[in-house]
């Protein structure tokens, strides 16, 4: 068994203000967004400026926040969200969903595409590769805070966290780390140096993370207030993977067979 590292969830008191390491985690992941897009962007033929980057960063971040605060009061805390609709500002309690977040990211590139003329898929395609950036610091802010652990185990690395009980569990904010952070960011950042055909990037970005989450969440101790929602195992992180998984098949699917269509047209003509 290993020690859990306790840690200050306050990073910084400044007075009556706490400045909590959890939503640092969140400005970290939005500022290492911004560098690599930056650096990207200046590459000839980009076709995007860092002035773009910023104002894409900014509307991404608007969408994380507001989509994830909203989807978490939706998804997992209905029942709290109906009695008290206000609740839904009490951020400073926690509950955040990547789900409602991703759905608002949606909201945003859209509204982004719009204003500065882009298309949506060309916008996807672009953000999509540092999308793990943030879910990486977040799963760490989630580690910090002690929240989000995993279910009871026996194995070596196994922690016993403050709010879970006397029991070992798996740390499985450090699983999601990994494998949604780390291990998709590599994958797509070399899977994108190359030229690939509109919607490959954001679809592979689905059905990776969809796909890694639903693993995942095996090992993670469901929600208290909603359990298992089927089977004596499917939970709402499982759920809610499901659609993203099969979404990221069909534009994939979509994407390489419009390119090879579009080779073939070529060869021919």
């Amino acid at each position: 068994m290993l020690t859990y590292p306790v840690i200050n969830p306050v990073a910084l008191q400044l007075g009556p203000v706490s400045v909590h390491w959890y939503g640092l985690m969140y400005l970290i992941g939005f500022l290492g967004a911004w560098i690599l897009l930056a650096y990207r962007a200046r590459k000839p033929g980009s076709g995007w400026t860092t002035a773009q980057v910023g104002d894409l960063i900014f509307y991404g971040a608007l969408g994380v926040i507001i989509g994830g605060r909203v989807g978490y009061m939706l998804f997992y805390d209905l029942p709290s969200f109906m009695a008290n609709p206000l609740v839904i500002f009490k951020v400073w309690q926690g509950g955040m969903s990547f789900h409602g977040g991703l759905i608002g990211v949606v909201l945003a590139i859209w509204i982004y595409g719009w204003r500065y003329k882009k298309s949506f898929v060309n916008v996807g395609d672009f953000i999509a590769p540092v999308a793990p950036l943030g879910l990486a610091a977040g799963r760490i802010g989630n580690f910090i805070n002690g929240e989000l652990w995993g279910k009871a185990t026996t194995v070596p690395w196994g922690m016993v966290f403050p709010t879970g009980g006397p029991e070992p569990r798996h740390p499985s904010q450090l699983y999601e780390f990994g494998l949604e952070g780390v291990v998709l960011f590599v994958i797509l950042w070399v899977f994108s140096r190359k030229p690939r055909p509109p919607m490959a990037v954001g679809g592979l970005f689905l059905l990776l993370y969809g796909s890694f989450r639903f693993f995942c969440e095996f090992f993670r101790q469901p929600d208290p207030q909603l359990g298992y929602l089927a089977f004596g195992w499917l939970s709402m992180g499982q759920l809610l993977s499901i659609p993203m998984i099969i979404i990221g098949i069909i534009l994939l699917l979509v994407a390489y067979r419009h390119n090879n269509r579009r080779l073939n047209h070529e060869t021919v003509s």
